[in-house]
């Protein structure tokens, strides 16, 4: 039986993020994780970034960070990640979730409850 698959504006956000390196995205998760703010992290080490900073063109390599989550986590994930980030000026990105599989979009949803 085919997964039921949802289309209309699920609650579901996914924040983008990019850390110096895979051991501070690591920590940076796992609090998020722990602290009920995202459901999941996904880390993509090694990805080249190429960006204007202080009125130079700078290059680095970084860890790329997508992290899973609802509408209402969203004001407490920005505060606790600008907090927590091992950058100056973090990047905090959010996209909606246009449509998903309703099986995960229900997993991500019943994991930030609070019990």
């Amino acid at each position: 039986m085919p997964e039921t698959y949802a289309t209309t504006g699920p609650n579901v956000r996914v924040v983008l993020t990019t850390e110096s390196t895979l051991e501070d995205a690591e920590r940076l998760c796992r609090t998020l994780v722990e602290e009920k703010l995202v459901a999941c992290a996904t880390l993509i080490p090694s990805a080249h970034s190429i960006y204007h900073w202080e009125g130079q063109v700078e290059t680095s390599t970084e860890t790329m960070v997508l992290l899973k989550t609802v509408l209402d986590r969203l004001p407490a994930l920005q505060a606790r990640l600008m907090e927590l980030h091992s950058y100056q000026t973090p990047e905090f990105l959010v996209l909606q979730v246009e449509a998903g599989s309703q099986p995960y979009l229900d997993w991500i949803e019943s994991s930030l409850r609070r019990v």
